[in-house]
């Protein structure tokens, strides 16, 4: 990638963070938000961006990190662009698993991701066990179809454990499903920052595996790499990290479809270069769906799945009529 291309996505990074702790029920300007970024200048300015605003963009820049990453990991490791942790029902899988850690009363932050990822790791499995049953290989776009499926079951399964629930709850798990980034904190954002970082490092480690697997699996298997156990690394890793972001913001799907793709486009051609710009563009679109989602009706708010749902579904459609 060419370094204005860089520049041009850490800038649009800063942009969009900037409109999220400027804009709101509550506008703030800039001069005004400069102060309170250090404490200074009008309290209540400095109680919404340091309380409420700041721990909400940190945790947005790490699940669309994180998503974006996965994502372009699962892309070339599958040779599949439809690939992404939304489509092939890792992330239903691990809201499954959130869902009934907390119907079993599990509320710490570490015990739902736990949960979280047991069940995305549940839900990959299922998936390959449904594409070696159809004879699908990892490139073909009916694995997609069987995420979708998986999807589907685990959402099903969601209602299930919902229905013995008190309406509250089952509003507010409804909510989370739809994914937000409303109850932020900055412990949420720590702690996912830890899982998210020890997933892309261990995806830049296996990043000359992954640039080996994109080239198929026999042309693979002849540079001396083991197809298959390189393959179920980067699915568990990936696995992890979605789990991650399910747990800490809910089901936020199409990220990991759309960043990729444009990454891509934009010159990432090794997979380092990919993870990095993925990394990047990924927290600018959650980050900037976000700000659409809690400004468009204002002061009522979208669900942040919703909107990247917007953006992810026409681009999901545009993909399938080109590889048709």
């Amino acid at each position: 990638m060419r370094t204005r291309t860089w520049v041009l996505l850490a800038a649009l990074l800063g942009l969009v963070c900037i409109a999220s702790l400027a804009v709101g029920p509550v506008s703030i300007p800039i001069g005004a938000l400069w102060h309170a970024l250090f404490g200074t200048g009008d309290a209540q300015a400095v109680a919404i961006v340091q309380a409420i605003r700041l721990p909400r963009v940190a945790l947005g820049i790490v699940v669309g990190a994180g998503l974006s990453v996965s994502g372009v990991a699962l892309q070339a490791t599958l040779r599949n662009p439809l690939a992404e942790p939304y489509l092939l029902g890792v992330s239903g899988g691990a809201a499954v698993g959130a869902v009934l850690g907390t119907a079993l009363g599990w509320m710490q932050p570490v015990a739902i991701a736990l949960a979280a990822f047991g069940g995305a790791a549940g839900a990959v499995l299922l998936v390959l066990a449904v594409a070696h049953a159809a004879g699908v290989s990892g490139s073909s776009p009916a694995l997609v179809m069987a995420g979708v499926v998986v999807g589907a079951f685990a959402n099903a399964a969601i209602l299930v454990v919902l229905a013995g629930a008190p309406a509250g709850a089952v509003r507010d798990a409804l909510w989370w499903m739809m994914g937000s980034l409303s109850g932020a904190t900055w412990g949420a954002a720590a702690w996912l920052t830890v899982f998210v970082i020890a997933g892309g490092v261990t995806l830049w480690a296996f990043a000359r595996e992954i640039d080996v697997l994109s080239l198929g699996g026999d042309a693979a298997a002849a540079l001396g790499v083991d197809v298959d156990r390189a393959t179920r690394r980067v699915f568990l890793v990936s696995a992890v990290i979605a789990a991650a972001t399910v747990s800490a913001a809910g089901l936020i799907g199409f990220v990991g479809l759309v960043v990729p793709a444009i990454v891509r486009a934009l010159g990432a051609r090794t997979g380092r270069h990919a993870l990095i710009a993925a990394a990047l563009g990924g927290a600018a679109l959650v980050v900037g769906a976000d700000v659409v989602a809690r400004t468009v009706r204002s002061p009522a708010e979208l669900p942040l799945g919703a909107v990247t749902a917007l953006v992810g579904v026409p681009f999901f459609l545009a993909r399938m009529r080109h590889l048709s």
